[in-house]
């Protein structure tokens, strides 16, 4: 069996300009997200994906391999579902692990044991979410409780989040649903594993980033970078 970590990175990022390109505790988002890829040691290989050689670079000196997307895949129209099918199509695997590196807070052990539990659970598509034991609203109506009476939260049933922040695939699946026009991203066999809020904190703003800034040194139990 194949595993493969993908780290999507693309330059043209629009809310937080070259955000994975950013520095976090004095590192560039996407070297840490290959590092932990790289360290977890569960995948067979771990390749960046990006339209942009800068990434490539990057991944080549980590010791992670480098997959050009074509330009088309990497603008505000092309599709998740487009360039990983791309990918598929070009490296043949079992499964297909996509890291995202704007969740800097996901740690390797979470990384592993996500792994683990997909090809343990046998499914076709893993998704990331954190459980939130609160009540929640959708378009004003609630979701998980009832206006009619007051429950205490810890009896609620929890929403589970869908972070992206790590999401696995079964090669296979993914490219018969792709090809044949259907939505890829959740066909076949779904599984849905909790990771800590931490590891579910995505950046998108600079405000996202000096969060996760903080935070580090709490979840990978570093000395933080002193400021300049």
């Amino acid at each position: 069996m194949t595993n493969i970590a993908m780290i999507p990175a693309r330059m043209g990022s629009q809310r937080l300009k070259q955000k994975n390109l950013l520095p976090l505790q004095g590192v560039p988002l996407l070297v840490h997200a290959v590092r932990k890829c790289l360290a977890a040691g569960v995948f067979d290989e771990v390749w960046v994906n990006s339209e942009h050689d800068t990434f490539g670079e990057m991944a080549v000196a980590e010791g992670a391999h480098f997959h050009k997307r074509p330009a088309e895949l990497a603008n505000n129209v092309a599709t998740s579902e487009q360039f990983v099918a791309q990918f598929l199509e070009t490296h043949p695997c079992d499964r297909l692990f996509q890291v995202h590196s704007i969740a800097p807070l996901l740690t390797v052990g979470e990384i592993a044991r996500f792994t683990e539990d997909m090809i343990g659970g046998d499914y076709d598509v893993m998704l990331s979410v954190v459980d939130e034991p609160l009540e929640a609203f959708c378009r004003g109506e609630p979701v998980n409780f009832t206006l009619s009476e007051k429950t205490n939260s810890q009896d609620l049933p929890p929403v589970r989040r869908v972070t992206w922040s790590i999401t696995g695939w079964r090669s296979s699946t993914y490219l018969a649903a792709f090809k044949g026009g259907q939505c890829a991203t959740y066909a076949g066999k779904v599984g849905l594993n909790s990771i800590n809020r931490l590891a579910g904190h995505v950046i998108k703003t600079a405000e996202d980033l000096a969060l996760a800034e903080a935070l580090y040194p709490l979840v990978h139990d570093v000395t933080p970078v002193a400021a300049h």
